[in-house]
């Protein structure tokens, strides 16, 4: 099994994430959206949903949205928001969803680069590409490779709901790679994460490589030009 795949499926996961709040997805949304100005009968396309919490808000300002997670205890919960032009599906975005359907995909807060080589990756976007329509878009929310390397903290702890989480962080073959370690009810846990660490060069590779090419890239929530410095890597790139 995967690290995502039991990781992401843990209610721990959620609880350690707590902080990833819904105000600042909204935030980050009602900027980008009018941003795009996509009609408003456009049809999009969440990627690694989670719990449908940016779903919801992009249904909210009037789209129809699908989201899709590989993780079955996240969408047993995003199913709860359900309603006729918003719904939720257990799918691993390797794999052909749909064909020629969306108007645009978002794959936000980090939800790429949890695989062992590009070639998954190119699979990954060649089966978003397949998903969109001519012309359509991929926006893809990324942490700033540049910026991880420089300022990574190694050793955290962290407190939620009386559970101390042990963050031990390294980096190797170029992958950021987090230990998580701790206790509940009498039992320990240990769980792994490993993102790859594009940068702005490998993006450029893989989506063209897919047949996308890149519009425009922000370097923050709030659509600022992106430099080395910026807190994210935030990329639009467009179906060819």
């Amino acid at each position: 099994m995967k690290w995502f795949e039991s990781w992401f499926n843990t209610p721990y996961y959620h609880e350690l994430y707590l902080s990833r709040n819904t105000d600042e997805a909204s935030l980050f949304l009602h900027k980008l959206l009018p941003y795009l100005a996509l009609p408003k009968n456009s049809k999009i396309l969440d990627i690694g949903c989670g719990k449908g919490r940016h779903a919801h808000i992009i249904n909210q300002m009037g789209y129809d949205v699908i989201g899709f997670d590989l993780s079955e205890e996240s969408i047993k919960e995003a199913k709860k928001l359900e309603n006729e032009h918003l719904s939720f599906f257990v799918h691993d975005m390797r794999h052909l969803f749909f064909t020629n359907y969306f108007d645009c995909a978002f794959n936000l807060f980090t939800s790429f680069g949890y695989f062992e080589n590009e070639r998954e990756n190119i699979k990954t976007l060649k089966s978003i590409h397949s998903a969109l329509k001519k012309n359509g878009l991929l926006l893809i929310d990324f942490l700033n490779a540049t910026k991880v390397k420089k300022n990574m903290i190694p050793n955290e702890q962290k407190t939620v709901k009386d559970i101390e989480y042990t963050i031990h962080k390294y980096i190797e073959n170029n992958r950021i790679i987090k230990e998580i370690k701790f206790s509940d009810q009498g039992k320990d846990f240990y769980y792994t994460e490993k993102v790859q660490l594009l940068d702005l060069n490998d993006f450029q590779k893989i989506l063209s490589t897919s047949g996308f090419k890149i519009k425009e890239t922000f370097g923050s929530y709030n659509l600022e030009p992106f430099t080395e410095e910026s807190d994210r890597l935030i990329i639009l790139a467009e179906k060819l």
